[in-house]
């Protein structure tokens, strides 16, 4: 099995890209092809045999790996698989893309692998890294029903037949965006346990337009993907979950700027899920109104 590996950066880590670019080439078994996107930056220095593209400005998160898949032929198709990698995180083992190439063998269905993220320094795995509800156990892998951005790899067939990554959000939500699709489609989403990237930790709430993106994206979420009775019981229970975390009035205020922007401004093509993919969802533990 073929792998690639999308990497963007805005260029301000260049040691923890070399680190991770070092924990990619040591992985066991054919070498993987490297495409490193530059968002609004030329991309220097790196080793020989890696690829990169000089993006004129930051297209944002899943507008830069959108151009990295296409840097594998339409939707990826030079490979059978890709891999997304944080440009600050580092690969644990050498193994992982031996064990990405064993999951999607075995299971042809299988069309996205979630790794699991952890601390360098900790180990610990954040909670929020486990794209699942029942969170309390991170080392335990299953069947999930989203995937973390930074840290997985993708079967270049579910590219073909669901499309790319929403690049319109810019940013957050475009993993649950892909994966709702996917779904949809018949394919299925792996947490591995096994499989590991290193990576800081840090809170989502650094980026300035955290708030005011996380809302809009909230709403085109659902505008674009769920049947028309759910949209607004799962937009509500957002709601009622972000009044009762009590963010700040600053970060509340963005947060409903960002609300109703999702309501007033395109959202791009609606295709609702089926009832069967919302009766899917639920057997997997989370149902899309949560």
């Amino acid at each position: 099995m073929r792998l690639g590996a999308v990497i963007i950066t805005m260029g301000n880590r260049p040691d923890d890209l070399k680190a991770l670019l070092d924990s990619v080439a040591r992985q066991e078994g054919d070498p993987i092809e490297v495409v490193v996107v530059g968002q609004g930056v030329k991309v220097t220095g790196l080793p020989d045999g890696i690829r990169t593209v000089d993006l004129p400005e930051n297209l944002g998160i899943p507008g830069g790996r959108n151009v990295g898949i296409e840097a594998f032929g339409p939707g990826g198709s030079d490979v059978d698989a890709l891999l997304f990698l944080d440009d600050d995180g580092l690969l644990e083992r050498t193994d992982t893309a031996e064990l990405c190439r064993q999951a999607f063998a075995e299971d042809p269905r299988l069309g996205i692998v979630s790794f699991r993220i952890a601390d360098p320094e900790t180990g610990i795995t954040q909670r929020r890294h486990v794209p699942r509800l029942r969170a309390s156990d991170p080392m335990r892998s299953s069947r999930v029903t989203t995937f973390l951005g930074g840290a997985n790899a993708v079967r270049t067939k579910v590219f073909e037949q669901v499309g790319e990554l929403p690049g319109e959000f810019f940013y957050a939500h475009e993993e649950t965006d892909l994966a709702w699709r996917a779904l949809d489609a018949g394919w299925s989403i792996d947490y591995r346990a096994d499989m590991v990237l290193l990576h800081p930790t840090t809170a989502p709430s650094r980026h300035a337009v955290y708030h005011r993106m996380v809302a809009r994206n909230r709403v085109w979420l659902a505008r674009r993907n769920l049947p028309a009775p759910l949209v607004p019981v799962y937009l509500g229970v957002w709601l009622l979950l972000t009044l009762l975390r009590k963010p700040s009035g600053p970060a509340l205020k963005a947060w409903f700027g960002g609300f109703r922007e999702g309501w007033t401004t395109p959202c791009g093509p609606r295709r609702p899920m089926r009832w069967r993919t919302v009766w899917r969802l639920t057997r997997l533990g989370r149902p899309p109104v949560i």
